[in-house]
Parts: C-alpha cells; sequence; structure tokens
C-alpha cells in the first residue's frame, strides 16, 4: 500500500502521460452544456468546448465537482493508500476546496484509518499542475504526507502564471476578473494579459496590449525578469490554438534552460470565461 495517493480536480492542465506516470488522480469538473452535464477530459474535451465556444451561442458553463465526487474518489483511494493528499484550485475562485474539504469530514467518519489532507494550491492552470506534479513525485519516491505537504507549499510561493487573451468577449460576458471585465466596454479587440498570483488566490490584469504579438512580447519580457539565470520548469497552455502554442513553447525552449517544458490546452474550468485563442505561460525557476 502507498503512503500517499495524490488527487486533483482537472483544472490543473497536466498532460496525461505525467497524470499517469505518477498516478495522480484526476477528479474532472462538469461542463454544463444544452441542459446535460459532461466530465471534464471524461465525456468531453477540450477542445470540444472551445470548438462550441466559438459559435458564440448557447455557451457552457462549468460546475465543480460535488461532495458526493470527492467521497467516492477518497473512498477508492483509501484501499490503495494510507494518506490522500487532495489539491484543489484557489480556493478564493471555486468551491472545490469547500466540496473537497465537506468531503473530508464525512471520509473521517467512514474509514477513519486513512488519513486526508486538502491542500488550497491559491493556483490555476498550469501553475496548479506543477504543484501537484512536485507532490506526486514525491509521493512516488515513498515521501510522507508530512514532506508532500510541505513540497507543495514550496511549488506554490515560486510558481508564476501569465495569460494572453485572444478577445474581451468572453470576460465582458461573465464579468468573472472584475478589473479586467471593467476594461472591456469598446475595446474588444484588446489582448490583454492577466497574471494569476498563488501568493493571493486571484487573477489581475497586468496590461492591455493591441496585438498578440505585443502580448507576447510583454509575457516573455516577464518571465525573462523573474527567471534571470536560472533553470525553469515551464508549462505552455493553449485555447484551441495548438499551432500558436507550439510557437511560443518554441521560443520558450531557445531563450531558457528548462529543465521541464510541456505543452498543453487550457483548462475550460476557466477557459469559459477567457475564451478560445487563448495562450498561457506557467513556471518557475530552480
Amino acid at each position: 500500500m502507498k503512503k500517499v495517493a495524490i488527487m486533483v480536480d482537472s483544472t490543473c492542465c497536466l498532460p496525461q502521460e505525467l497524470i499517469d506516470q505518477y498516478e495522480i488522480h484526476l477528479l474532472p469538473i462538469h461542463i454544463l452544456y444544452e441542459d446535460k452535464s459532461y466530465r471534464d477530459r471524461i465525456d468531453i474535451s477540450h477542445g470540444e468546448v472551445y470548438k462550441i465556444m466559438r459559435k458564440k451561442e448557447n455557451l457552457p458553463t462549468t460546475s465543480t465537482p460535488s461532495p458526493g465526487d470527492f467521497l467516492d474518489a477518497y473512498r477508492q483511494l483509501s484501499e490503495k493508500a494510507e494518506n490522500i493528499f487532495c489539491i484543489t484550485v484557489t480556493a478564493l475562485q471555486s468551491k472545490t476546496f469547500e466540496a473537497a474539504s465537506l468531503a473530508k469530514q464525512i471520509a473521517a467518519e467512514l474509514f477513519p484509518k486513512t488519513h486526508i489532507e486538502v491542500f488550497d494550491s491559491r493556483a490555476v492552470a498550469g501553475a496548479l499542475g506543477f504543484i501537484t506534479l512536485e507532490a506526486a513525485k514525491a509521493a512516488s519516491h515513498g515521501a510522507s504526507l508530512d514532506k508532500v505537504t510541505e513540497i507543495a507549499k514550496s511549488i506554490r510561493d515560486k510558481v508564476n502564471a501569465l495569460f494572453m487573451l485572444d478577445t474581451l468577449y468572453y470576460l465582458a460576458r461573465t464579468g468573472r476578473i472584475a478589473r479586467a471585465a471593467a476594461w472591456a466596454g469598446k475595446l474588444l479587440n484588446l489582448k490583454p494579459v492577466l497574471e494569476h498570483s498563488p501568493a493571493i488566490g486571484e487573477t489581475t490584469p497586468v496590461a492591455r496590449p493591441r496585438n498578440r504579438e505585443n502580448a507576447i512580447k510583454l509575457m516573455l519580457k516577464i518571465m525573462t525578469e523573474r527567471v534571470k539565470n536560472s533553470r525553469v520548469h515551464a508549462m505552455v497552455h493553449h485555447a484551441d490554438d495548438l499551432a500558436e502554442g507550439q510557437k511560443l513553447m518554441k521560443e520558450i525552449g531557445s531563450r531558457f534552460d528548462c529543465a521541464e517544458l510541456y505543452i498543453t490546452e487550457f483548462t475550460p474550468g476557466m477557459g469559459v470565461h477567457t475564451g478560445p485563442g487563448l495562450l498561457g505561460i506557467t513556471f518557475y525557476k530552480d
């Protein structure tokens, strides 16, 4: 039996091969579309969600996993591990942490021998992914629950997340990121750059370039200033724009000393608010 099993919600943006390699249990969020609920990455792919969104009609929404979803996952993992380390997307932008914590209380009565730690990553997308990945690497080498928690906290303190929106249309529609939504008005052609900081657990606007080229240059400039000459762990995200994502990945690979470099589709958990065409970079330095 393993010492620690790792689980995370599907907003983490980790490539499937890493999820498989490190035996990470992925709990899907729900995509709601035309009165039906689809499990993210199981019943519907990221690409399918964004293709629906490009029509700008009957737009999908999302809902968090229920406490029952978490409880079922805890029950499965309790048969394989002594402890469970459950990592969630930032609690300030989702009720996922709340649902996971409620399920933990119920699990304590149903299978009390299994210790469950619910960890608010205060992060999103690949930043959440990197926290999860390092926790899973430690668990795969037999680390204790305390050690896994310590490592997750250390990565949370270092990880950065930058995103360029292709349009303000979707953000203006939902108003999810208040200060950025205020940019909308008649300026839907902007390519705003947003940052999510685990230090505060929130997503905030950085700048509002008028074209993609300048937005990408700004993200790379910020990354360069923060990484300097250190080795970097990086992940590129795209929302239904693989070609542009690959170009950005190639640029990062040529500019930086990358210990790890991945490309993934951006999570619809945030993408329903930010829209297709988004490009993002999540990273931290050694």
